[in-house]
C-alpha cells in the first residue's frame, strides 16, 4: 500500500500494455453480443431504445484529432452555458420501465466535423435493431421497437431515415417550433378560386390559440409530480 501513496513511481506492468497495443476488438462482433443479451422493457413489454449525445470533454489535448465545440450546460442558467472541445458520442441504450435511471448500453458511435448527426445516427440505430432481430430478441408479431430522440433531432426526419424497420419514433420537440396542420377535408374552393393548399393552418407550440381541439386527450394523477396532461393531434407535420 506505500508504493500507491507516493506522488510518482515509474513501474509498469508490461504485459498489459503489451496486450493494448497488440491486441484488437471484433466491434461487429461485440455489437452483436450485447444485441444478444436479455434486453430490459417497457411495462407493456415492448423494447425501448433511448438516443442520445454524450461529450468527451477534450480542451486540453490540442493534438487530439477531430475536435468539435461541445454545448456544456452552465450553473447558473442558460446565459452562462458554455462551448469546450471535445469528442461527441452517439448512444444508443435500452430502458426499463419505473423509477430507475439505469439503462443497458448497446452502442456508440463518435461523431466527426464532416458527419451528419442526423444520418449517422440513423445508421447506428438500423444497425441495432437489425442486430437485435437477428439475435432473436425482437419477433414477427411484437410490438413495435419504441426509440426515443431528444430535442436535438428533427423527429420527422429521423422517421423517414428509418423507415422499413418496426419501430416507433418517439421525438421531443422545441417549444419553438411551427407545425402545419393537415387541410380540412373536404376542402372548399375560395370565391377566387385556385388550386388546393398543401397544408392547413399553422400549428405553433408556444401560442396554444393555435392548437385546436385535440383528437385525444388524457389526465393522469402521479404521486410525484402531481396531474399530468397530455393532448395528441392526429397529422400535424412540419411544412
Amino acid at each position: 500500500m506505500d508504493l500507491t501513496l507516493v506522488a510518482e513511481h515509474r513501474r509498469g506492468h508490461g504485459a498489459m500494455y503489451d496486450a493494448l497495443n497488440s491486441g484488437n476488438i471484433d466491434v461487429p462482433r461485440l455489437r452483436q453480443v450485447l444485441a444478444g443479451l436479455p434486453m430490459p422493457q417497457a411495462a407493456d413489454g415492448r423494447l425501448v431504445l433511448a438516443v442520445d449525445i454524450s461529450h468527451w470533454l477534450r480542451p486540453d489535448a490540442p493534438t487530439s484529432p477531430d475536435r468539435l465545440f461541445c454545448h456544456v450546460y452552465g450553473r447558473s442558467g442558460r446565459s452562462s452555458d458554455q462551448f469546450k472541445p471535445g469528442w461527441p458520442y452517439s448512444f444508443v441504450a435500452a430502458l426499463e420501465s419505473g423509477r430507475t435511471s439505469w439503462c443497458q448500453l448497446l452502442d456508440a458511435v463518435r461523431l466527426g466535423p464532416a458527419d451528419d448527426v442526423a444520418e449517422v445516427t440513423a445508421a447506428q440505430v438500423r444497425r441495432v435493431v437489425v442486430d437485435l432481430i437477428e439475435m432473436g430478441r425482437w419477433h414477427i408479431g411484437d410490438r413495435d421497437i419504441l426509440v426515443v430522440f431528444d430535442a436535438g433531432y428533427d423527429a420527422p426526419r429521423m422517421a423517414h431515415l428509418l423507415r422499413g424497420l418496426p419501430v416507433e419514433v418517439l421525438g421531443r420537440m422545441r417549444s419553438d417550433r411551427v407545425m402545419r396542420k393537415p387541410v380540412p377535408v373536404p376542402w372548399i374552393s375560395p370565391p377566387q378560386g385556385g388550386r388546393p393548399p398543401k397544408h392547413g393552418k399553422e400549428f405553433r407550440f408556444a401560442k396554444p390559440e393555435t392548437w385546436g381541439e385535440p383528437d385525444a386527450a388524457t389526465v393522469q394523477v402521479t404521486d410525484r409530480y402531481g396531474t399530468a396532461r397530455a393532448m395528441a393531434w392526429d397529422r400535424i407535420h412540419p411544412a
